[in-house]
């Protein structure tokens, strides 16, 4: 478990990371989100001590991780899929880490083959690609069996297939009682990942909730509308105070009423459905309508010359 308690970081005078506190529990996926500059990866270095805290303190399974005795054990990261040697081979990377905690080749050799890089392992990791040198990351991560998994960006530059196996990975993980701590921008994957989300938004916690609630609060409850009366139904909406998107000739989203009240609108009006269903809000849509506030670096139209 992560167990983070009013951690703050200060750069100069600016505050990174502000008195945040939350848990991330075994056999769970934690998704952590922000906007570029939130605080992050400020923090995640924190949890293992690669930066130390203004303030505030962090535990690994109960202690500090540079108290661990075999750190590698309790909790292993990704934070850098570029913090190696390049002229290291893939297998050399990890021989070298595993010496450190009496870890036997023929495990290096398994993490070798279940992250897909067999094939390559007597090669050199300059030599790799982004998707391949981050496969190499997550292999370092794994190679201890640790209790606490810290991935950050783990599917930056991975082809489909390799996306799936960290989704499949990081709920593998969860479900053996292992604790994960998960950042990514692609929402829609961690939508299908994270059973618990924590969005920072200048250094600040702005959401600590389950996944379901996350998108449940996201905004009102939208409605898919489907009539051979369309144009008709949209203004009785209107007049009752809907908001109405006309998306084609035969359907409409609506904003505001449920589904139990447009049907009984539409059965007032004599207008036949052929469908009505709920829109689910996006964690896309979620993240933006919780961050609007805190985005720190937001593009802007390109400059005239």
């Amino acid at each position: 478990m992560i167990e983070a308690i009013d951690l703050t970081k200060r750069c100069g005078d600016k505050t990174v990371v502000d008195s945040i506190s939350f848990r991330a529990e075994p056999g769970t996926v934690t998704g952590f989100l922000g906007p570029n500059g939130a605080g992050k990866s400020t923090t995640m270095r924190m949890i293992v001590g690669l930066d130390r805290p203004t303030s505030g303190r962090v535990t690994v399974n109960g202690h500090s991780y540079v108290d661990s005795r075999a750190p590698l054990h309790e909790a292993s990261a990704l934070l850098d899929a570029k913090a190696v040697h390049p002229g290291r081979t893939a297998r050399d990377h990890l021989r070298i880490i595993a010496r450190t905690h009496g870890i036997p080749d023929r495990r290096v050799d398994e993490i070798l083959d279940y992250a897909g890089l067999s094939s390559v392992a007597r090669k050199k990791v300059g030599t790799f690609s982004l998707g391949m040198g981050q496969r190499v990351g997550i292999a370092a991560a794994l190679l201890a069996d640790p209790k606490v998994v810290i991935l950050d960006e783990p599917v930056n530059g991975l082809d489909p297939e390799g996306v799936i196996w960290v989704r499949t990975l990081a709920r593998d993980l969860a479900a053996r009682g292992r604790t994960v701590l998960l950042s990514s921008h692609l929402m829609a994957e961690m939508a299908q990942t994270a059973d618990r989300v924590i969005v920072l938004g200048r250094g600040r916690i702005i959401a600590d909730a389950a996944m379901v609630d996350v998108l449940r609060g996201a905004g009102d409850p939208k409605t898919r509308v489907r009539s051979d009366d369309m144009a008709r139904f949209a203004r009785v909406l209107e007049a009752a105070g809907a908001a109405v998107t006309v998306e084609s000739a035969d359907t409409a989203v609506v904003d505001g009423p449920d589904s139990a009240s447009i049907a009984r609108m539409a059965s007032t009006a004599g207008v036949i459905l052929f469908e009505i269903a709920p829109v689910s809000t996006s964690l896309e849509e979620a993240f933006f309508a919780l961050t609007d506030d805190t985005v720190e670096y937001r593009t802007t139209e390109r400059p005239s010359r």
